[in-house]
């Protein structure tokens, strides 16, 4: 995972950190954690992976406490051959497991792929902030 983070920053689609203890700590073993989904090839590469965790009070996005926060990374080489919808199929499901109401997508300003592959998702813009697109997804929708 660490490795294909390091390749989004190579290729200039990731700003934060990829280290692997930064994958451990924020996608493998974060303590409000409800699901980390990856998608592989059939030799077992890793396409991409898509993380689910429970907002809680202050946490650093500022979404609503109770909400899903959404992280989806797909690998470069494997860009909309539909991984990501793949991945949002299995959030879907642990969302709704999960009793989320709503998850919450915090996308960078200038990040036009990843807001427009949530639109895709059914994510709508709610709110924005100086560095960020903040997209919702509904249960209920």
């Amino acid at each position: 995972m660490s490795q294909m983070l390091q390749k989004l920053v190579l290729a200039r689609k990731r700003t934060a950190r990829a280290d692997i203890a930064y994958v451990r700590e924020h996608y493998i073993g974060h303590p409000d954690g409800l699901r980390c989904s990856v998608a592989e090839d059939e030799d077992g590469k890793l396409l991409g992976f898509q993380s689910l965790i429970l907002a809680t009070d202050g946490n650093p996005y500022n979404t609503p406490s109770g909400w899903g926060i959404i992280g989806t990374h797909v690998d470069p080489d494997s860009a909309r051959s539909g991984v990501g919808r793949t991945l949002f199929e299995a959030t879907r499901a642990a969302a709704i497991e999960a009793g989320l109401e709503k998850i919450e997508a915090f996308i960078g300003k200038d990040n036009h792929i990843a807001q427009a592959y949530y639109e895709r998702m059914g994510f709508r813009t709610y709110r924005t902030t100086d560095a960020a697109v903040c997209k919702f997804w509904s249960a209920t929708a």
